[in-house]
């Protein structure tokens, strides 16, 4: 079905995502694929922020490497097109999909161009291998070595990482961009939050895909960092609510370089207002506690991004035609 896929099923997919993202609270995603100009118009209809990067996999091809690097290049020139809050970025899949012209490539521009990378890492135990069988180093050693790694960049997964390989992100000032449920549902491994944290590496969450989800929601995502890191540490006072809310909120705007995340002057006016009378947080005695633990979408009543109200009392404009224009794009897509 992937193959049938058009710039349009991109956006009317994209729009239905971003939905979702302001019922649930999110205003700025992290996101690659291919078409990926129908992801950014979606994105700056809707009034989100966003980073979009188009996908890179050459399987080790270089002869289409060429090809993919000019692509990258197109698809970056009609950034000025868009509003500032969407941001174009380079996106090479993973050690195991992209040869090492294209990631030296990638880090290189984006160094001179001033953008960020969004990578793929050290997500199954069999990429590991792969790339000591290959390179006879470990994935991040591997980036490390050719020079990719660096503040700019967002390492997402790194479940299967060593001491030394941590020590390497942490010098390196990547950003760890954690998908907890997209690795349970996968079965990935045991991302190892406490180790991380000690690292003092900067973390953030995310969701990864719809694919490998099922749910873009982070107040899901912020339950299930938590309680994953509770059950493997067997400790409860692993991940407590107030460290993961902040992983959810400033973390993350730190790690996309964003003036956001807090509600103070001079900072950019994303926010949400929610209903302390909902069922899912009363009592409102602990509210960020509610907010990670019981918090369901539907207490969530008003969705702001940069000073735009994105969602009032619940709705957001043009629901409906959102809803119906993706089904009408799937059943297009099954023909």
């Amino acid at each position: 079905m992937e193959k049938k896929i058009r710039e349009e099923h991109v956006y009317q997919g994209t729009r239905l995502a971003i939905l979702e993202m302001i019922k649930s609270g999110t205003v700025y995603f992290n996101d690659m694929y291919w078409l990926s100009l129908g992801a950014a118009r979606a994105a700056a209809e809707m009034g989100v922020r966003a980073d979009i990067s188009l996908l890179l996999i050459d399987a080790g091809d270089t002869g289409k490497s060429e090809e993919l690097l000019k692509g990258a290049d197109e698809f970056i020139s009609h950034e000025a097109e868009y509003p500032e809050r969407i941001r174009f970025t380079y996106g090479p899949h993973a050690v195991y999909t992209v040869s090492e012209k294209i990631l030296r490539t990638c880090a290189e521009r984006a160094r001179a161009e001033g953008r960020r990378i969004h990578i793929h890492v050290s997500e199954t135990q069999t990429e590991v291998d792969q790339a000591i069988k290959n390179f006879g180093k470990r994935p991040v050693e591997y980036l490390d070595a050719i020079g990719f790694l660096g503040p700019n960049v967002t390492a997402v997964h790194c479940i299967h990482l060593n001491a030394d390989e941590r020590a390497i992100l942490k010098d390196r000032g990547v950003i760890i961009a954690h998908c907890p449920t997209s690795n349970m549902k996968l079965s990935s491994g045991h991302f190892d939050y406490a180790a991380i944290r000690k690292s003092g590496i900067a973390l953030t969450l995310g969701t990864d895909g719809a694919s490998s989800n099922n749910s873009l929601s982070m107040l899901s995502e912020m339950k299930f960092a938590s309680l994953w890191a509770k059950a493997c540490s067997t400790d409860p006072t692993t991940a407590p609510a107030r460290e993961i809310f902040d992983l959810a909120t400033i973390n993350g705007a730190r790690a996309a370089g964003l003036n956001a995340g807090v509600i103070e002057e001079g900072v950019e006016a994303d926010c949400m207002l929610v209903r302390l009378d909902h069922l899912s947080l009363v009592p409102s005695g602990h509210l960020i506690s509610n907010m990670v633990y019981s918090a369901s979408p539907e207490c969530i009543d008003t969705v702001i991004c940069n000073g735009q109200i994105l969602m009032r009392d619940r709705v957001v404009p043009n629901e409906a035609d959102i809803i119906r224009s993706a089904q009408d794009a799937y059943e297009d897509l099954k023909k």
